[in-house]
């Protein structure tokens, strides 16, 4: 559910939300993102782990080509320009789960700069469908941290005992980062439901988002209807399921609306999503770019992407599930529902096609796949 507003729709209609979402891959590779550690979910805890993972002194990162290739898979099928020469740097900050004490991340330059995600929406208003574009700012590389079990959780028996599996910590990690430019909690939840549709197509992610490795951070402000500049905007942190994106969105624009009316004022804050009631609850000041004292890491040596290299990720893509879709309404003629459902998976589409080298009947073929 979602808190109910306590203003008329009249007031709510004065009011647009901006949305940008970053979204987190765990990359499916074998090792970690800078380290041989295996790169496996489900492990008993604290065994994939070593000294560099662990941050011990005088450790040495080395960077795992296959997290670079799978970042140029997701930059290519998503238009992006991809950075020919990569550095990264540490994001200094303390948390239990991050041994070193510092992220290794990507951070004057990602990966991959711009691009987009096309969607199909609705009107929350009118119901009617549109296609739209989400604009992508930039993806890039960086480690995933450990994880912190609390009271209750999993292997914590105490009380007040937080434990901590360092198993995830140095899991490379794409972060996918939009425009400001989602308006609905649709084209939110529309979007997130498209990324994990592309990485799963691409073999980069396997896009469980129940099992954290895919995760969305959504950042939310409001504005009066026809201003262009930019809120305060409100950062929820790692919701674990398109339904509870498109939940946060709409919660916190109801909130950040009777906030504004009743003449409080929105702070620029870190706040965590409560699925049971549908609310989010405050738990930081956000930290600015400054916090994080970034600089260049000294132990990693810059990556320069050739153009041989990227030819050659560019000649192992897949077929995408747009161009897919494509040719299953032209060439195979089918109606947009079955093309949709038919692209909706890899292995689904494969299928249909290999059934399709037999018949010419397509659409006998697709009722057959789909239990019509």
């Amino acid at each position: 559910m979602v808190a109910e507003a306590t203003l008329s729709p009249d007031v709510l209609s004065r009011y647009e939300a901006v949305v940008g979402l970053e979204v987190h891959c765990q990359l499916l590779t074998q090792s970690k993102i800078f380290a041989a550690d295996a790169n496996a979910y489900g492990a008993e805890p604290n065994t994939n782990i070593s000294v560099i993972t662990l941050g011990y002194p005088g450790t040495l990162p080395k960077l795992n080509r296959k997290a670079v290739e799978f970042a140029i898979r997701i930059g290519l099928a998503c238009g992006s320009e991809i950075t020919r020469h990569n550095v990264f740097a540490r994001k200094n900050y303390f948390y239990p789960d991050l041994p070193k004490g510092y992220q290794l991340s990507q951070d004057k330059g990602p990966i991959c700069v711009g691009g987009g995600v096309l969607v199909k929406a609705k009107d929350p208003i009118t119901g009617q469908s549109y296609q739209t574009i989400i604009q992508l700012h930039h993806i890039h590389l960086e480690e995933d941290a450990g994880k912190s079990i609390h009271d209750g959780d999993e292997w914590a028996t105490q009380s007040s005992v937080t434990r901590l599996d360092y198993n995830r910590a140095g899991t490379p990690l794409i972060e996918m980062v939009t425009e400001p430019c989602i308006r609905t909690a649709d084209e939110a939840g529309q979007y997130l439901t498209e990324v994990r549709r592309l990485v799963r197509y691409l073999d980069i992610c396997d896009g469980n988002m129940e099992e954290g490795s895919l995760r969305c951070d959504v950042n939310v402000s409001i504005r009066p209807k026809g201003a262009t500049n930019l809120g305060t905007k409100v950062e929820v942190k790692n919701l674990n399921s398109i339904r509870n994106v498109m939940r946060a969105v709409d919660s916190e624009f109801l909130r950040q609306v009777e906030l504004t009316e009743s003449g409080g004022r929105i702070v620029q804050e870190t706040r965590t999503f409560d699925a049971a009631t549908g609310l989010s609850y405050a738990m930081r000041e956000k930290e600015t770019m400054n916090d994080y004292r970034y600089f260049p890491d000294p132990d990693l040596t810059p990556v320069v992407i050739s153009d041989a290299w990227l030819a050659d990720v560019q000649d192992r893509m897949p077929v995408l599930p747009a161009t897919l879709y494509q040719k299953f309404t032209t060439i195979y003629g089918l109606p947009d529902y079955d093309a949709a459902l038919l692209t909706d998976a890899k292995e689904l589409a494969e299928y249909y096609e290999a059934v399709c080298t037999h018949t010419t009947n397509y659409k006998a073929a697709s009722n057959w796949i789909m239990g019509r």
